[in-house]
């Protein structure tokens, strides 16, 4: 086990470094169109996605890709949209986004929706990543903020779809997984979708 963990950690640091390196306009432009592939996702296009349907997406930190343009395009479509919200350093609970609310910080260099917003449950779950593969393979930052906060979901009945998204620099060919890592349904770039099936 100690051995996987240490190759994550060097995996995680070396395509950080190629995403740090990206530069900033690229970023901005490569957000835009992820957002116009992950429209096409099956998941925002079948008969269980109407208004209401609670999306959870991210505010990017550092050189992280900008989920913003497919939120705002799917605030469109209806959906109701959140965001996690660190609580400490287990735990994470996604509360409601709306426009008229302002956002605070909320731990760990991130920002959202203060303790007067509404919790919810979503359905599915646009999620932040260090690395991902074609399998689903996901590696986030090792805190396991996810991988919890899914189980939580898992526990109540609710089996929220997973959508990775990233920059394609970001790609693997193989993620190592460890048993507690959950498998993405799909990962949006700004070459494409790549929906895992089986």
């Amino acid at each position: 086990m100690t051995d996987l963990r240490e190759q994550k950690t060097a995996l995680r640091k070396a395509v950080l470094a190629k995403r740090d390196a990206l530069p900033p306009v690229f970023r901005i432009e490569a957000s835009f169109a992820a957002a116009e592939h992950g429209l096409t996702a099956s998941a925002f296009n079948d008969e269980h996605f109407i208004g209401g349907t609670v999306v959870s997406g991210f505010l990017p930190i550092g050189s992280e890709i900008d989920t913003r343009p497919l939120m705002a395009a799917l605030a469109m479509r209806g959906a109701t949209l959140c965001l996690p919200v660190v609580l400490n350093k287990t735990t994470i609970e996604f509360r409601e986004l709306v426009r008229t609310a302002l956002l605070v910080q909320t731990g760990f260099g991130t920002v959202g929706p203060g303790e007067d917003a509404t919790v919810l449950d979503p359905q599915i779950l646009i999620v932040p990543l260090a690395a991902f593969d074609s399998h689903g393979g996901r590696m986030g930052y090792g805190a396991g903020y996810y991988d919890r906060a899914i189980g939580k979901l898992l526990a109540k009945g609710i089996e929220p779809v997973l959508l990775g998204m990233a920059f394609s620099a970001q790609e693997l060919e193989t993620v190592p997984m460890e048993d507690h890592d959950k498998r993405l349904h799909g990962v949006i770039t700004e070459i494409g979708l790549i929906e895992v099936t089986g």
